[in-house]
Order: structure tokens, then C-alpha cells, then sequence
């Protein structure tokens, strides 16, 4: 499908390494704060890095938070890191925060008794199908940055889990919304192939 991928830009977020990524795969994409740019895409990444509030925070002012929900009505829309998280429910970092709701759970530091951040390669399982993993075996290997995750989560909205001193959820699917606590932009071949999937979608 014709057309380009738009990243959100909302003051938050490794926006170039995901733009290089996706053009590496021959995707156009803009970056973007306009939500008329939201809606001429064909789908949305929304990125994040930092601390949640701030993030709802920065998302909710422009009225970016509605534009992102009333187009994943009609199209694909994948939050990577911090930007899956704001998918869920409520997030608990640094003082409790209203997400977006799309899907069920709240974000927590991880209860492990292992060192955080949990920073490095893991492996993933999948608990349930995804397009998103499509042409992928359960046991390869991503990369995180994070001390926080989603949890209470609904188990059928779960798409990938990895262990970290117990089940940790690495990836969400609510409809046409799709979350990555992991950074597909820096996982290497595994990575670009989940972007790939992505970006096939709508193809």
C-alpha cells in the first residue's frame, strides 16, 4: 500500500533510529506532531522514552492522545518502549497516570529480584498469534531498556512474554494497536522483520 508510516513526535522518543529502520526497508515515513499528518498516514508508530507522565503528559496537550486513538479505528498503530505502555490502562512511575486505555492492565516497576533496568538481549515467547510476528520462532532474541512493564494484563491481548526473574509482557495487540516493550529499531534482523510484518498490515 502506497503512502508513508507516521512516527509521532510529541517530545519523547528515539524518533530517528525507528525513521532509519523503516527506511532501510524501504518505507517512507515522516516524523510528526500534526494530527492532520496522522490522519493522511497509512499507520503510526508512537515511540517513547522516559517516564510515563510526562509522556501522557506531552501526548494529551496537543490533543495528540485523541488523534492516536480515533485513527487506530482504521489503521495500524505500534508503541514501542514507552509508547506501549501508553496503550495501557493507568501507569504507576512516578505518580499514578491515566494511559489510553486500549489495553487492559497498569505499567510497574517489575517485581524481580533482578537488576534494574533490565537492559540486553531476551528471548520471547508467544502466547498467542500475531501478524506481528509473522516468519518468526519462539526463543529469538530482542533488545530492552526498561524497569517498568504492563501487568494485569488481559492473557488474550499478550502476544509475546520473556523472562526476567519471572514472565515479563514483551508485546500487546488490542485490534488495530500493537505494542513493543522491547526496541525492534535495535534488534538487529528479528527486529526488522517485526517491522516489516508491521508494515505489511495494510498492504
Amino acid at each position: 500500500m502506497k503512502g508513508y508510516i507516521a512516527i509521532i513526535d510529541y517530545g519523547v522518543g528515539n524518533l530517528k533510529s525507528v525513521s532509519n529502520a523503516f527506511r532501510y526497508l524501504g518505507q517512507e515515513t515522516r516524523i510528526t506532531g500534526d494530527p492532520a499528518e496522522l490522519e493522511r498516514a497509512r499507520a503510526i508508530i508512537l515511540p517513547g522514552v522516559g517516564a510515563f507522565p510526562d509522556a501522557a503528559d506531552r501526548l494529551r496537550a496537543p490533543g495528540l492522545d485523541r488523534a492516536v486513538l480515533e485513527q487506530g479505528k482504521r489503521k495500524p498503530v505500534l508503541g514501542i518502549c514507552l509508547g506501549m505502555q501508553l496503550l495501557l490502562e493507568t501507569g504507576e512511575e512516578v505518580r499514578p497516570c491515566a494511559g489510553l486505555g486500549v489495553v487492559k492492565g497498569r505499567v510497574a516497576r517489575i517485581p524481580t529480584s533482578l537488576k534494574l533496568p533490565h537492559i540486553g538481549w531476551n528471548s520471547l515467547v508467544f502466547p498467542n498469534p500475531s501478524p506481528l510476528f509473522q516468519g518468526l520462532d519462539e526463543g529469538v532474541m530482542v533488545y530492552f531498556v526498561h524497569s517498568f512493564s504492563a501487568q494485569d494484563t488481559d492473557p488474550g491481548q499478550v502476544i509475546a512474554l520473556t523472562d526476567y526473574g519471572l514472565p515479563v509482557t514483551a508485546a500487546v495487540q488490542s485490534g488495530n494497536f500493537f505494542g513493543c516493550q522491547f526496541h525492534p529499531e535495535k534488534s538487529g534482523e528479528v527486529g526488522l522483520q517485526i517491522l516489516r510484518n508491521f508494515a505489511a498490515l495494510n498492504d
